[in-house]
């Protein structure tokens, strides 16, 4: 049971995570240790995919998925279900690191902008 409940825990920090590696720029223009933060999931994100390794995230979920019941499909929330759909995209390896590549540049983008006199100021 606390297998299942770590595992349904991992599927719903990965997917904040997912979130903040394309929305963290805007609160990383405020916030210098968001931004190294935000950065460096950046890199470890791209580095992961021209590698081709799987996030350790995936590898935690299936091993508490596998440690609660190895034949298990389906058997949690619904909410976990779809959440999982959404982050375990069936898609092509290239095409997610071409995604991964335009993430990275969007996000270049974002912080650069920051520098240029943007209305969001630092706290000082």
């Amino acid at each position: 049971m606390i297998s299942r409940l770590l595992a349904d825990l991992t599927v719903v920090i990965h997917f904040l995570w997912i979130v903040f590696l394309i929305f963290g720029a805007f609160a990383g223009r405020i916030h210098r240790i968001i931004k190294y933060i935000h950065i460096g999931g950046l890199a470890f994100a791209l580095m992961l995919q021209v590698f081709g390794w799987y996030c350790p995230l995936t590898h935690l979920e299936v091993w508490l998925r596998a440690h609660h019941d190895p034949a298990q499909a389906y058997a949690g929330s619904y909410i976990i279900h779809y959440l999982e759909k959404v982050i375990y995209v069936e898609v092509d390896r290239w095409t997610i690191l071409v995604l991964t590549i335009v993430l990275c540049l969007f996000n270049v983008w974002i912080y650069r902008r920051g520098r240029k006199g943007c209305s969001i100021r630092p706290n000082k």
